[in-house]
């Protein structure tokens, strides 16, 4: 059995941990995430899925606000002898004395064809420009931030209407078998990773709250692509008689109108101007309101 730390805290990692837990060649020893966080009204200190999972199948749980600093804990790590620390979507940057603790490497997945969309934002970021096409890489992971050997790559296709949380789930359903043929090949040496070109090297940094804005003097198909980019977390948005109204759905309208100006309402919903072409708002969520089709909150302005 292949001796394995997981690192992760959202969801998006949560089955492959689950993946590997099951696998009849890795031996989960233990999970590491981040420390509970204040969520809800309430501010309740909330628990990962990596931890929740983690509990219930009673793995031991290790939870550093920063690992790098934490001796006591990368002194159990060591006492676990793994083969291999397996990161996704952590959340923390490792020490090189954290990175020598496993026998063989420290095996992360990224989520982008790698050395393209190298840092934070890789998903939002493919489809904000429009790529048609994305995928995950199971890397060495070294100081420098994603610039690690690449061991394996997966390609994901991304059609014009997929936002990101349709994709997080494509990524989160590809990645286990990736991670676990990853794991297996260089455990028995079938496997030898490859360096990264530099040549095509793009930063996927975060979004600003500048960027989530609506510029209406961009084409239709920009704007559709931040829609989708950011769905949800946090959304587009634009606003309307002193109000933010975030947009989730939207379609590209071959047609012309004054940027930002309503140029028809219609069944469908509202075409707004653009600086080429139209775009059509589908679904909104208006400041203070629940989601709502973008025609309904139109109809009710005129009340």
């Amino acid at each position: 059995m292949i001796k394995v730390v997981f690192f992760g805290t959202p969801k998006i990692a949560l089955k492959s941990l689950e993946y590997l837990y099951n696998s009849s060649k890795i031996d989960v020893v233990a999970v590491v995430t981040q420390p509970d966080k204040p969520a809800g009204r309430g501010h309740k200190l909330s628990m990962s899925p990596i931890k929740e999972f983690a509990l219930a199948n009673g793995l031991p749980v290790f939870q550093p606000k920063s690992i790098r600093k934490e001796f006591d804990i990368q002194a159990e790590l060591k006492k676990l002898e793994p083969d291999f620390f397996v990161t996704f979507a952590f959340g923390q940057i490792l020490s090189q004395d954290v990175l020598e603790i496993p026998k063989f490497e420290t095996i992360n997945l990224h989520a982008s064809l790698l050395p393209k969309y190298r840092g934070a934002n890789p998903i939002q970021r493919a489809i904000i420009n429009g790529d048609k096409e994305t995928g995950i890489c199971t890397m060495v992971t070294e100081l420098g931030l994603d610039c690690g050997d690449v061991c394996m790559r997966e390609t994901i296709a991304i059609s014009d209407s997929m936002n990101c949380m349709e994709l997080f789930e494509k990524i989160s359903e590809d990645s286990p078998q990736l991670l676990e043929k990853t794991l297996i090949d260089l455990y028995n040496g079938d496997l030898i990773p490859t360096p990264q070109c530099e040549d095509g090297v793009c930063m996927a940094n975060k979004l600003t709250k500048e960027e989530t804005q609506i510029d209406w003097n961009k084409s239709a198909c920009e704007i559709h692509n931040l829609v989708r980019g950011i769905y949800k977390a946090p959304s587009a948005y634009f606003e309307y008689d002193g109000k933010i109204v975030k947009v989730l759905e939207t379609r590209v309208v071959e047609d012309c109108g004054e940027c930002g100006e309503f140029v028809k309402v219609t069944k469908e919903g509202i075409q707004v101007g653009c600086g080429k072409d139209c775009l059509l708002l589908v679904k909104v969520k208006p400041e203070g309101k629940g989601e709502m089709f973008a025609r309904d909150w139109y109809n009710g302005l005129r009340k």
